[in-house]
């Protein structure tokens, strides 16, 4: 099972500063991350993503490869990479990797304008590497923190089965 974790922050900078300290963390094999995302809502209330994984770039990557192979069969490998770029990029653009797009936005809509909230899953059983969770979230500026777990204990760690 993995945990779900939101943190809200008054700027933009100081939530991709932790999910860079997150990245570098996950590269030291203190944590797991599914996923790691900030979400800012500007002044006007509209919501922007700032995911992880660029799934169009990825999708289109791959589709003007396989294009190019597939054009070569006919050819015409520059109209194949043409094609499977565009149709990789259309694919890409579709898919929704790690936290759902959707809840990530729905909860960027409960935070205030102008502010950011960096979104963390991850798998569970980090509790220990967290343990200074409230010491980080003074010195980053953390207005909330929120932990989704079904069955967590009374610090938000999972309990022992």
């Amino acid at each position: 099972m993995s945990d779900l974790v939101v943190i809200a922050f008054p700027t933009e900078a100081k939530a991709e500063e932790v999910r860079q300290k997150l990245l570098a963390m996950q590269k030291e094999y203190l944590l797991e991350l599914g996923d790691a995302v900030v979400a800012v809502k500007d002044d006007k209330g509209n919501i922007k993503l700032n995911q992880m994984i660029n799934t169009t770039a990825a999708g289109a990557v791959g589709g003007a490869f396989w294009g190019t192979l597939i054009g070569l069969i006919f050819l015409m490998p520059l109209a194949g990479a043409a094609l499977g770029a565009a149709s990789g990029a259309v694919s890409g653009a579709l898919t929704d990797v790690g936290i759902n797009d959707k809840f990530m936005k729905d909860t960027a809509a409960a935070i205030q304008p102008g502010t950011a909230a960096a979104l963390r899953l991850g798998a569970e059983g980090h509790c220990r590497q967290g343990a200074r969770g409230s010491q980080g979230r003074r010195r980053y500026g953390a207005e909330n923190f929120t932990r989704s777990h079904e069955g967590s204990g009374p610090s938000g760690c999972p309990r022992r089965r």
